[in-house]
């Protein structure tokens, strides 16, 4: 920088101190948009409203008479189309010794696991 005169110097740091600027920014965009990633991931590491959906779907269609093989395969596929979830479940009907239904949830959707047994009040 011998040769430039004064205003050249002046120009060709200011030239450096804008470019040392726009990386120190970049840097802190960067940090602050995997910081964001990562908390939005966690969140959406459990589906708590899936499961809400699910579970309910399946506690209504044991409550209708004369539910079929037809209705769970129909809930299963359901599930794997819109959701990405395998679920499973079976029914215990109530009988004369006991008035209650049981029913035994499972939930994967490659993330979350989620077994569930319910029993009717």
């Amino acid at each position: 920088m011998a040769g430039l005169n004064d205003d050249a110097q002046w120009i060709v740091m200011m030239g450096f101190v804008v470019s040392f600027s726009f990386f120190f920014l970049a840097m802190i965009l960067n940090q602050s948009t995997v910081v964001g990633q990562t908390t939005a991931e966690s969140v959406l590491d459990f589906p708590k409203n899936d499961i809400r959906d699910v579970r309910s779907v399946i506690i209504q269609s044991t409550e209708v008479t004369g539910s079929t093989v037809d209705l769970k395969n129909d809930i299963i596929k359901i599930a794997q189309s819109r959701k990405g979830a395998v679920i499973s479940y079976t029914v215990t009907p109530p009988t004369s010794s006991d008035p209650k239904t049981y029913i035994s949830i499972h939930y994967n959707n490659g993330v979350t696991a989620y077994n569930e047994s319910w029993t009717s009040p």
